[in-house]
């Protein structure tokens, strides 16, 4: 069986987590899947966007799969820990933008691959939460440490020791949302955002994400001596000349990611 299902048009993959009858749960075979599947968009494809999304209206991912990890042992649980990190980590990094799409629940891991994200459109029926508490556990794919920077401490707090669910409207204003819609709305809003992504220079987008995520890495100081440094370096690329020269041309620009 294919977990990851993926479609590509106009510079634009989507990827779906292909397990419905399960919520889309992810197990290791779904992290390997789409672990694999993100180096194969870098490696072999054009794509300037991509779009993460579940299979059917129900679920985004509704988290991990309960059931294989009531089998594991402490080992099995760390490696299983070690896979959803850093395969949130590759998503968080990604050169090219990557765009949840949340279309139901995104409960636990469903939670922490949509805040991965670099943004997160959500139809009106999601519904996100850390529940890992209730089974005795903690979010372990990097909520705890994702869900403080985007909704602030005091209710990053309050939904991981709660464990209760967060409908969308109360996501987008916490911070948790860009953006909420109809779900029959929901991918075709999705891929208008995605699809003015495109149009940009790859250079500059892959510059602009790394930028951004230094504010998690680097002090206020430093960060700025990078993103000059991003700001300068890219004086030296066919993508800044062609944009640079297009608009004093007044012509629209056509971007090589050189």
């Amino acid at each position: 069986m294919t977990f990851i299902l993926k479609k590509i048009k106009n510079k634009i993959c989507i990827l779906t987590v292909n397990r419905p009858e399960h919520y889309n749960a992810v197990n290791m075979d779904v992290l390997s899947e789409l672990d694999a599947k993100l180096d194969w968009i870098v490696e072999e494809t054009d794509c300037r966007a991509v779009i993460l999304t579940g299979k059917g209206d129900k679920a985004f991912i509704a988290g991990a799969d309960i059931q294989a990890m009531q089998k594991m042992n402490k080992n099995q649980a760390e490696q299983f820990s070690k896979m959803g990190q850093d395969l949130t980590i590759k998503i968080e990094r990604f050169k090219i933008p990557i765009i949840a799409a949340v279309n139901g629940f995104a409960l636990g891991g469903g939670c922490e691959f949509a805040m991965a994200c670099h943004f997160r459109y959500a139809s009106d029926n999601a519904v996100f939460g850390q529940p890992e508490v209730s089974l005795g556990l903690i979010a372990g794919w990097g909520g705890t440490q994702r869900l403080p920077r985007l909704v602030g401490k005091g209710r990053a707090f309050e939904i991981l020791l709660s464990g209760k669910n967060i409908n969308a409207e109360d996501a987008q204003l916490m911070g948790l949302l860009n953006k909420v819609v109809p779900l029959e709305k929901l991918m075709p809003t999705v891929i208008n955002i995605a699809t003015l992504i495109v149009k940009n220079a790859p250079l500059a987008i892959t510059a602009t994400i790394k930028s951004i995520n230094n504010v998690d890495i680097l002090a206020f100081n430093e960060g700025l001596l990078q993103e000059q440094a991003e700001f300068f370096n890219l004086f030296d690329t066919e993508d800044t000349c062609e944009g640079l020269s297009a608009f004093v041309e007044k012509r629209k620009p056509k971007y090589s990611g050189k």
